[in-house]
C-alpha cells in the first residue's frame, strides 16, 4: 500500500514528504536530548539538595562536639583525670561506646603563604588563558584543589606539600613561588580529631565513621 501511495507521488511530492519526515525525526532527537537533560537537572539538584543538607548535618555536629568536648574536659581536669593541665588528648569510655579525642602539633604557614598563594592564583589564571581547555586544565583544576583552606582560612599543609611534585609541569615562576611557600612554613598549629569506637558482639572495637569509603 506505502509503495504504490509513494509511486503516485510526484518528485515535487516525494521530496516535500522527505523532508518532513526527516524534521519530524529531527524534532524527535530533540525531543529525546532536552527529556534527558531535564532529568538529569533534576537528579542532579536532588543528590545536590540531599548533600547540602547532609553536610551542614556533619558541620552542625563537629561544632557541637568541639563545644561540648571542651566543656567536658574542664570536668575532667576538675576531677582529676588529667595528667598535667595541657594534656590535649583523651579516651573516655562507657559501655560499648567510647569516644577518642587527639590533639596533634601540625605544620602551618606564615603570612608568606598567603602572599604565595595569591601569586599562584595570578599564575595559575595566565596559564590557562594560553592552553585549549581554559579552566578546564587538569593541572588547573588540580593546583586550585590545592589551595582549597579549611573552615579556619588556614592552608593545608599536605596540600601545598602536593604543590611542590607539580614543579617540573611548570615553568621557573612557578618554582620561584614554591620556595615562598617553603619560606613560610612554621610548627605551631594544633589539630583536634575526633574517633569513635563501638564494641561489636565479639567485644572487638569497631571504629564507626561518617564516610562513604568505611559503608559496606
Amino acid at each position: 500500500m506505502k509503495e504504490d501511495i509513494l509511486k503516485n507521488l510526484s518528485p515535487e511530492e516525494r521530496k516535500e514528504l522527505l523532508e518532513k519526515l526527516q524534521q519530524e525525526e529531527k524534532e524527535e532527537r530533540i525531543g529525546r536530548r532536552e527529556a534527558y537533560e531535564g532529568l538529569r537537572t533534576q537528579f542532579l539538584m536532588q543528590v545536590k539538595n540531599a548533600l547540602t543538607a547532609v553536610t551542614d548535618d556533619v558541620q552542625g555536629f563537629r561544632d557541637w562536639l568541639e563545644r561540648e568536648s571542651t566543656a567536658f574536659r574542664a570536668i575532667m581536669s576538675g576531677y582529676g583525670q588529667l595528667r598535667n593541665e595541657g594534656q590535649g588528648s583523651y579516651t573516655i569510655t562507657d559501655g560499648n561506646f567510647r569516644l577518642s579525642v587527639r590533639s596533634n602539633v601540625v605544620k602551618c604557614f606564615d603570612e608568606r603563604a598567603d602572599m604565595a598563594a595569591e601569586r599562584l592564583i595570578g599564575y595559575l589564571e595566565r596559564f590557562v588563558s594560553q592552553t585549549e581547555k581554559g579552566t578546564d586544565d587538569e593541572m588547573y583544576q588540580l593546583a586550585m584543589t590545592l589551595l582549597e583552606r579549611n573552615r579556619q582560612g588556614a592552608l593545608d599543609y599536605k596540600s601545598i606539600c602536593r604543590l611542590y611534585q607539580l614543579e617540573d609541569k611548570f615553568d621557573e615562576e612557578y618554582s620561584e613561588i614554591m620556595n615562598l611557600f617553603r619560606e613560610s612554613h612554621i610548627v605551631s598549629g594544633t589539630a583536634i580529631n575526633y574517633y569513635f569506637h563501638q564494641k561489636d558482639d565479639k567485644g572487638v572495637w569497631r571504629r564507626i565513621e561518617p564516610s562513604f569509603c568505611r559503608l559496606s
